[in-house]
């Protein structure tokens, strides 16, 4: 069966015809591929100080587009996720993102452990989130080539992911729910390195 062309007139149509909205901008149906590996050591080969972001497995399309937005107005260099068990670039991420996703670099590895290991000999150090911590994340200094590390919806990060991290922080919750929404935390992490990094403390 023939389909329709966008604002195509069918015979239900009735004469009517859909408006054009003019405070909508038409949207570009692209693909944006993920790098990979060997693009994400180009970017720190090319960064004096990397700043950095780690989904460990986030899986909810409206989270990743949302962290997507928040890390381009941080400033975040490349934000990092394993290829397996994690959302990638698609139109609802694009959407949520506003756009940021065509932009922000967005890097999917094979293997999460061994990708922060090479991070770490190149000079970058990794602060996870997990309620386990000791201390919060206002104890830490954020200054310096710095990866953030989240975890996934519901579970966190994975074991050994939380192994490769240098140092571990909690947010301080007054409430009685344990923990925010990963886009939520990872504002709000994103946002203390960038106040430490611009005021130089």
């Amino acid at each position: 069966m023939k389909q329709r062309k966008f604002g195509e007139r069918s015979h239900g149509d009735k004469g009517r015809q859909a408006r054009e909205n003019r405070h909508v901008k038409p949207i570009e149906e692209k693909s944006t591929p993920s790098l990979d590996e060997h693009d994400l050591m180009r970017i720190i080969a090319d960064t004096e100080v990397p700043f950095l972001l780690v989904l460990d497995c986030v899986q909810d399309p409206h989270n990743l587009g949302a962290i997507l937005r928040t890390a381009d107005g941080a400033g975040v260099h490349a934000v990092i996720a394993p290829k397996d068990k994690a959302v990638g670039i698609t139109e609802t991420v694009r959407r949520i993102s506003v756009g940021a996703a065509d932009y922000v670099p967005f890097v999917q590895v094979t293997n999460l452990a061994r990708t922060m290991e090479q991070l770490k000999e190149a000079g970058v150090w990794f602060v996870g989130t997990s309620d386990r911590a000791e201390k919060t994340l206002y104890d830490l200094d954020l200054k310096g080539p710095l990866a953030l590390v989240l975890g996934a919806e519901e579970k966190g990060m994975r074991r050994l992911t939380e192994e490769n991290c240098d140092f571990l922080a909690k947010l301080p919750m007054a409430g009685q729910v344990e923990c925010l929404n990963v886009s939520v935390a990872a504002g709000i992490c994103l946002f203390e390195a960038v106040r430490q990094r611009n005021a130089g403390i």
